[in-house]
């Protein structure tokens, strides 16, 4: 029941949301972000924290303020993907514009799919629609399965669109392998925390736990990495920009070369958060693995 009504209220949302227009729907999304930074305490403690160790160099007014820019592009980002459900092609194409479109097409053209790498950065929800309807291209999305499987569903449909194909994690190795032999573009959000086992490697100065699947794909199929972001633009659209990952080097296969390339594109993200650090999702707990050494080192001081 409860499952239920959680949806009722969301489905209803969604179905305002998709009824407004594209600068109204921003609007409602940056007073939703500037309201739940103003009085509640959700996330906001990790938030300033992360923050703080990531730029030392800024006064607390500068962090408060990016913090605030974060929560309103999560209210931003949250509210366009519920309104982008409802827009034609036309509308959509309208509001995203790709600034280097030839970056992709290049990549495709190796005839070994592409693995196109983003993160929860702008309105990243705007992604699979922006590149299927820019370029043209087949494009598979990797994605997280949302606890309610009801708003699950409605997400999966707004991302579907176009022919575009999901990917649930769980089964998304065997499934991404075959898109890649399909000369897909495979979307992945690539900037959560990994697992303690996962490749750790330097951000913002700290070790982060990352995934390797990425560069492990890469390097056993070929395929090129482009990264791509979304950054809004003076009068609220957007513009996506890509970026191909260096690979030189990198041959044959080996956990050394996964760690490398895993590198290499970290230092790509880092770059563009720190372009514009209120487009990123400053709320997750990127750092809370520590590599086993530290955490072997920490359980030894506290013996």
């Amino acid at each position: 029941m409860n499952e239920f009504i959680e949806y009722f209220f969301f489905n209803l949302i969604h179905q305002i949301a998709r009824r407004l227009s594209f600068r109204t729907a921003g609007k409602v999304g940056a007073w939703l972000g500037n309201a739940v930074f103003s009085f509640t305490p959700i996330r906001k403690k990790i938030t300033l924290e992360n923050l703080k160790t990531s730029f030392p160099e800024k006064s607390q007014a500068e962090i408060e303020a990016i913090a605030r820019g974060a929560y309103r592009n999560y209210g931003i980002a949250l509210v366009e993907s519920l309104w982008a459900g409802g827009q034609s092609a036309e509308t959509l194409r309208g509001v995203l514009r790709v600034a280097n479109p030839e970056v992709m097409v290049q990549a495709r053209a190796q005839q070994r799919g592409v693995l196109f790498l983003s993160a929860h950065y702008g309105s990243w929800e705007l992604l699979p629609s922006s590149v299927r309807l820019n370029i043209d291209t087949p494009l598979a999305m990797i994605f997280q399965r949302q606890r309610n499987k009801r708003i699950d569903a409605l997400f999966e449909k707004n991302r579907s669109r176009f022919d575009n194909v999901t990917i649930p994690m769980g089964i998304s190795s065997r499934k991404a392998l075959s898109a890649l032999a399909d000369n897909y573009v495979v979307l992945m959000l690539g900037d959560q925390s990994g697992p303690k086992e996962a490749v750790f490697v330097d951000f913002f100065g700290r070790p982060a736990a990352t995934h390797r699947g990425v560069a492990a794909f890469s390097l056993k199929t070929g395929a090129p990495i482009v990264m791509g972001f979304v950054v809004r633009q003076s009068d609220g659209t957007y513009t996506i920009t890509f970026e191909e990952v260096d690979r030189s080097g990198l041959d044959p296969y080996s956990e050394e070369h996964i760690i490398e390339l895993t590198r290499r594109h970290v230092v790509i993200l880092e770059k563009w958060i720190r372009k514009h650090p209120d487009h990123w999702l400053w709320m997750h707990k990127r750092w809370k693995h520590r590599p086993h050494h530290e955490s072997q080192q920490l359980i030894e001081e506290e013996a």
